[in-house]
């Protein structure tokens, strides 16, 4: 079988320091790989060096040991993430000019998003819908609305089409099922499966591209993957058969059953401590019959498009709710009606531990009972950059998106506490925005939990989490 990509004896290489030792691996006809491992293992590096993004292969000096990179898809690669959504709503949000406009900007929209591919073609950009890339995603119904309006799934089904219809010869899709719903999971398998067999029958037209699946989960891996490589510390942990792979992690998880209960129990005793120790959160007791959320005939829209209609919903203390329903169905326009970011508040009949919204208290009063952890949130932090985790677990005593004062030694204390809890010891000075995705939630979720609020609002908080 002909090697599409060969590497044999590399590094990888970040601007300032190499990041993962050796590589040797090969991606050959016939082969369909998952790319999989732990937040923060190398897994996002090694796709980053396949993208060219920020990270190299650099051949190894190490005598006559041979060292080759290679790749017939040269530059032609596009990567499809939770990071390029990410990425894309960045700009939208720097590119937005409601402020000097009587309305909302919409900005771009999924069709002038797409077309930008093709060249801004307007008589393609006029019949995207007949084109079989728009089908195959199924993003028909969303091609006129303003990306900054889509969900989460929906960006991301918009960014697969557009690096379909770009013309690159291989697509790697990071964590594509995170976050989405039935719908948008079983037209995604429809796609891979459909791509997939077209690669594992060697077929070397580009006509459909080559596909590599990077997943932090064993879970809903496509049938039509056969080779998995898996990184751990920043170094190839597997690389072989799906067969010996599934093998091997039924192995670890028989091991890990044996030691899970301790494990839970560990961590209880270690939340109790630092729960019980906490000198910095004020307490906002919310008294018992109070409810800490209460819409009443809530509505929600912009132009023609309404997201909720007629919406009643009450939250009482002690009660975890779960709230769910399909990409763009107003899951998390619901949540952010409660946390302060939608400004339609002001025309609902919304209530927050007992008192109407709009009736003279501040967006700080809110968020002092909030703890939250939502992509927005995610994005606000990216587009800040330069803060250390230290100062982002801070961050969630103050309620700000960054930090802007000074650190009190009992706030560094806490805050080693906390990433100590979730698996960041020893790490307080590293930058946020080094850290992976997965790594990035899992410090934003520790930034939520500090303050012990009463009310938690946890939107997708798993995304990119290893289990």
């Amino acid at each position: 079988m002909a090697d599409f990509i060969s590497i044999e004896n590399c590094r990888i290489e970040s601007a300032t320091k190499t990041i993962i030792e050796n590589i040797d691996w090969h991606f050959a006809s016939g082969e369909a790989w998952l790319i999989t491992g732990s937040s923060g293992g190398g897994k996002a590096d090694f796709v980053r060096a396949l993208s060219g993004s920020g990270r190299h292969f650099v051949p190894n000096a190490s005598g006559s040991d041979v060292s080759l990179f290679s790749s017939v898809f040269q530059d032609s690669t596009e990567v499809v993430s939770l990071e390029s959504a990410a990425a894309l709503i960045e700009e939208e949000h720097e590119r937005d000019e409601s402020d000097y406009m009587d309305k909302i900007d919409e900005g771009r929209t999924g069709r002038r998003y797409i077309s930008e591919v093709l060249g801004g073609d307007s008589a393609i950009s006029a019949r995207l819908e007949t084109l079989p890339q728009v089908k195959l995603c199924g993003v028909e119904k969303i091609l006129d609305r303003g990306l900054k309006f889509m969900s989460t799934g929906e960006i991301r089904r918009t960014l697969l089409c557009r690096a379909l219809l770009s013309g690159k010869k291989l697509l790697v899709l990071s964590d594509p099922f995170a976050g989405l719903d039935a719908e948008s999971r079983r037209i995604l398998l429809e796609f891979f499966d459909t791509v997939v067999k077209k690669q594992l029958s060697g077929n070397d037209s580009w006509a459909f591209p080559c596909v590599i699946l990077c997943m932090e989960r064993m879970v809903e891996i496509p049938k039509s993957i056969n080779c998995v490589l898996e990184f751990s510390d920043n170094r190839i942990s597997f690389c072989g058969t799906r067969e010996d792979y599934d093998a091997l992690i039924a192995e670890r998880e028989k091991q890990r059953s044996e030691s899970r209960a301790e494990e839970k129990s560990a961590f209880a005793r270690e939340l109790n401590a630092i729960r019980s120790g906490d000198v910095l959160s004020e307490k906002h007791s919310v008294p018992d019959d109070t409810p800490l959320v209460e819409f009443r005939n809530v509505n929600v829209g912009w132009g023609d498009h309404r997201v909720l209609r007629n919406v009643n919903w009450t939250v009482h203390k002690g009660e975890h709710w779960l709230v769910r329903g399909p990409n763009g169905s107003g899951k998390t326009t619901l949540l952010e009606l409660v946390t302060g970011d939608n400004q339609q508040v002001y025309a609902n009949d919304v209530s927050l531990f007992g008192r109407r919204r709009g009736t003279g208290e501040t967006i700080w009063d809110i968020k002092a009972k909030l703890g939250i952890v939502s992509y927005r949130l995610h994005v606000d932090y990216r587009m800040v950059g330069g803060f250390d985790l230290e100062s982002v677990i801070i961050s969630g005593f103050r309620d700000s998106i960054g930090l802007y004062e000074p650190k009190t030694d009992v706030e560094m204390q806490a805050a080693k506490k906390w990433l100590a809890l979730g698996g960041f010891t020893g790490r307080e000075n590293e930058a946020f925005s080094s850290l992976s995705y997965g790594e990035q939630r899992a410090v934003l979720i520790l930034r939520a939990a500090v303050k012990q609020p009463p009310l938690l609002i946890l939107d997708e908080p798993c995304h990119a989490l290893a289990p």
